[in-house]
């Protein structure tokens, strides 16, 4: 038989044997129930949402996701959070207005993030500061 799965807590042990971040997010895939009308109508109180998360910590990264040409949005967006689990991260989702306007739904996948770059530029004369 085919070994097609582990326990989470295996990999989290390679991960701290190995000296990696093993940092714990939440990974959500948000997409509409219906049109984008009732997306629409709910997106200025989601993003003050978005934006009152990120204040708080517990925001990480948001945005919407595009068609694989990179022409069209269809409703749909990831988010990605600090929670201190997935009941937590469940009650952040479903307080957003556009989950409980009814407006999207949404799948939380927890994350465990070891490898990566994040490189900050900051020119102390300009003041002006660039992500790579």
């Amino acid at each position: 038989m085919p070994n097609s799965s582990m326990p989470a807590d295996v990999i989290r042990g390679l991960v701290q044997e190995k000296g990696m971040l093993g940092k714990q997010l939440y990974l959500v895939r948000t997409t509409p129930t219906g049109d984008l009308d009732a997306v629409l109508a709910v997106i200025e109180a989601h993003l003050a949402y978005q934006v009152e998360l990120e204040s708080r910590g517990i925001m990480f990264a948001a945005g919407p996701n595009f068609t694989p040409d990179e022409q069209e949005w269809r409703g749909d967006g990831t988010v990605v959070i600090r929670a201190g689990g997935i009941e937590e991260a469940r009650a952040i989702m479903d307080a957003d207005p556009m989950h409980s306007s009814g407006a999207r739904r949404y799948e939380i996948r927890p994350w465990l993030v070891n490898e990566g770059r994040l490189t900050v530029e900051l020119s102390f004369s300009t003041g002006r500061f660039a992500l790579a």
